[in-house]
């Protein structure tokens, strides 16, 4: 009775209605798009798959190649880290729960008794943990007598909070921003060195979804990709926030490359972890199986060498234009500067706290 109750409050909120309605718009002009494309457009827009061997992570200095997937422990990551496993990448889940990291391991292994997994626990909403994740995993790649780098990085982790929460550092901060952008970005910003030093091209995956062509403001200071800007509302516009996240992801694509010297970029769906809203939009068809966005996925791992900055969407190798805020070359250096700040702010916090060792990584 307690979950029904919980479900029909949470359908009366002005922002269950926003998801139920310019998320299923979103979707089905998204199809649509694809369609049309696919009948009338000159240009190409399906990428085939490489085979690993054939790929740009195939080198005799990379025995098996290491694949990170963060939000490994359920949907789209956990499909995600099933699917590259059988591909032949060593994958490293990165999760929030030890417990289900184990049982996400455990499938995997139950379906594919040789795929090579490594589990660690990561809050991404923490900058502490981020940094201690990336000693750790230095430790166990020298450990394990493996190359010191890192071929893939899958930045899939994301929640949608339906109530406000906090980061663990005590920012006042959106718990919802802080996992969903800016951890993906402080990981990438970490992991940098391991990605440099691979042998061979390394490669970054961003997950959106079609929710981000909801997003119309301009806006990406540092009020905005903090939290501080949405937290002004009366009620909680966590519609508008995830929305915004992906938003952010979308963008990125613009500034990543200077990060990476080889970074193809692509955001299939995202897979959403709150419970009610699951239900209600299943209920409503908007969601789409974890089959679907994980092609997508493996489609942007094993694109050929030479694809960079593209939008996958659909699965089959077929991409699409994301939004054209997206390809707003100002909001994407404005979000870049503001990252970038926040990212030495987090460094600078935690120098000061003594939490973690931090070294200058750039």
């Amino acid at each position: 009775m307690e979950v029904v109750k919980s479900v029909v409050s949470f359908m009366c909120n002005s922002e269950f209605w926003r998801m139920a309605v310019l998320w299923s718009f979103s979707l089905i002009f998204s199809y649509l798009k694809l369609f049309y494309e696919s009948l009338f457009s000159q240009e190409s827009k399906f990428q085939p798959r490489c085979s690993l061997k054939d790929s740009i992570f195939s080198t005799a200095l990379v025995a098996r190649p290491v694949c990170i997937v963060t939000g490994a422990t359920s949907g789209l990551g956990a499909a995600a880290a099933h699917a590259l496993s059988n591909e032949g990448f060593y994958v490293v889940l990165v999760g929030r729960s030890s417990e289900l990291l184990s049982k996400a391991i455990s499938e995997i292994k139950s379906r594919n008794h040789d795929a090579c997994l490594k589990a660690f626990e990561v809050n991404l909403s923490s900058f502490v943990s981020i940094l201690e994740f990336k000693h750790s995993l230095q430790q166990w790649l020298q450990d394990s007598n493996m190359h010191s780098s890192v071929q893939l990085l899958i930045n899939n982790a994301g929640i949608l909070a339906t109530s406000r929460r906090f980061t663990c550092e005590g920012y006042d901060d959106c718990r919802m921003l802080a996992t969903n952008y800016i951890g993906a970005f402080c990981l990438t910003k970490v992991l940098l060195p391991l990605l440099e030093s691979s042998p061979v091209p390394c490669r970054v995956v961003n997950v959106t979804s079609f929710t981000h062509r909801n997003v119309s403001f301009r806006q990406a200071d540092r009020e905005t990709i903090s939290g501080k800007f949405f937290m002004k509302s009366k009620d909680y516009p966590y519609a508008r926030i995830y929305e915004y996240t992906k938003c952010e992801h979308a963008i990125s694509y613009m500034h990543t490359a200077l990060l990476i010297r080889a970074s193809p970029k692509s955001w299939p769906n995202e897979e959403i972890s709150t419970s009610i809203y699951c239900v209600a939009m299943k209920l409503l068809g908007v969601l789409q199986s974890s089959k679907t966005g994980v092609s997508a996925i493996v489609d942007a791992a094993l694109a050929p060498p030479d694809v960079s900055g593209v939008y996958f969407f659909g699965g089959k190798g077929r991409s699409l234009n994301s939004s054209a805020l997206s390809y707003d070359a100002k909001l994407a250096k404005d979000l870049w500067d503001a990252s970038c700040n926040l990212f030495e702010e987090e460094q600078v916090a935690a120098q000061r706290d003594g939490n973690c060792a931090v070294g200058n990584d750039e």
